[in-house]
């Protein structure tokens, strides 16, 4: 879905809703936001030597931004 169209990815805050992150994107970074898509990835298993634990669960915003908008995050690297 990412490779396919104007979409980017982030992790954000797992209380924000899509109207909260169409806006603090929109307003960061000057472009249209046309389409939110949220999901919460469930944390995972993982072992600490004796000891089981889990890492924490996180919600990631997939964004469609509008035709010729583009978020250069990394353009000067």
């Amino acid at each position: 879905m990412l490779a396919e169209g104007n979409w980017v990815a982030f992790q954000v805050h797992p209380q924000a809703n899509k109207i909260q992150i169409k806006d603090a994107v929109e307003k960061v970074f000057s472009v249209t936001v046309t389409k939110v898509n949220t999901l919460v990835v469930p944390g995972k298993y993982r072992r600490f030597g004796k000891t089981v634990g889990h890492t924490k669960s996180w919600k990631k915003a997939m964004l469609r931004l509008k035709e010729g908008d583009k978020i250069d995050l990394f353009e000067g690297a």
